[in-house]
């Protein structure tokens, strides 16, 4: 990136996740900018510009919520099954910070859509699966929901509103610009009961819930575009523009973003010893090696098995 973007040291630029709270309104938030690494995982396949538009806002969602998990090697699965459109698979995940993510694509169909394309005619009908994988308890669950609505950020808060029933304001920007793809994002939550797990926020009398998220929704739901992608503002100024009418606004620790393709041989190697002797024969090329293609980075692996 240039260096007429580089922001103060000490201020959240790229690849960052900054995560806030507004005590007062019982909210929560995350924030985050996606530069170089966004790069990095769009540069293992050639996309074409709608598609990667489609990736980059997936990635952000993916990272957004993803960020929210407490245990550092829980992981979050954000994946997209759908039928008639453009796009017919998606799948990314989140975990301590690494990000990744592929999909599947009808180059037909993807010349008679745009770079800014709704949910529908990107990718027809289907459903959106979140998945979380809790590294202390072991356990996992998942919400499901329909692809509806125009845009990617609004199914994911329709997610948080049937599945987890916590109001949930999303936004999510995607420019390219050159040959680099900047995505940023912002995700706010309210907690009538305070925030599990961290100190408890001031609890309201039952009737001053709903006014007190719909001034929160006010407020950040201004946040234009632009803003998300400017690689010269900070995301503390960004919250700051946006927040700055509240009596305080606790910001809390970054968590950096990498490009985190987990494929190694070993692992390869662990699935193919669980097909029969026979299918892995089948498997084999003349030199008696097993190819296998990661789908998140394009690697190819000659597997010994």
């Amino acid at each position: 990136m240039s260096d007429e973007y580089l922001i103060e040291q000490d201020e959240t630029g790229f690849d960052r996740v900054l995560s806030f709270s507004v005590p007062d309104r019982d909210v929560r938030g995350r924030a985050v900018r996606l530069g170089p690494v966004l790069d990095h995982v769009l540069s293992a396949h050639d996309y074409p510009q709608p598609i990667r538009h489609v990736m980059a806002e997936a990635l952000v969602l993916t990272t957004l919520m993803g960020s929210l998990l407490k245990d550092e090697a829980s992981q979050l699965t954000f994946q997209i099954q759908a039928e008639g459109g453009t796009v017919d698979f998606l799948v990314c995940d989140f975990r301590d910070g690494d990000v990744r993510g592929y999909l599947r694509y009808d180059s037909e169909k993807m010349h008679e859509q745009g770079s800014n394309a709704s949910v529908a005619s990107t990718f027809g009908t289907g459903y959106l699966a979140i998945t979380f994988d809790l590294a202390t308890s072991g356990e996992r669950y998942q919400g499901i929901v329909p692809l509806e609505g125009d845009t990617l950020s609004g199914v994911c808060e329709r997610y948080f509103e049937r599945s987890e029933q916590i109001p949930t304001l999303i936004r999510v920007a995607v420019r390219s610009e050159g040959g680099n793809c900047v995505a940023g994002g912002m995700l706010v939550q309210h907690f009538p009961d305070g925030e599990e797990g961290k100190e408890r926020l001031h609890v309201k009398s039952e009737g001053a819930i709903a006014p007190d998220w719909e001034h929160i929704v006010a407020l950040a739901g201004s946040v234009r575009y632009a803003e998300l992608v400017d690689p010269a503002l900070s995301i503390e100024s960004l919250i700051w523009r946006l927040l700055h009418e509240e009596r305080e606004i606790r910001v809390g620790a970054t968590h950096t973003i990498r490009r985190g393709c987990r494929c190694t041989v070993e692992h390869y190697q662990s699935v193919l010893t669980q097909f029969p002797e026979t299918e892995r024969a089948d498997m084999r090329d003349p030199d008696g090696r097993i190819p296998v293609e990661c789908e998140f980075c394009s690697k190819v692996f000659r597997i010994d098995a």
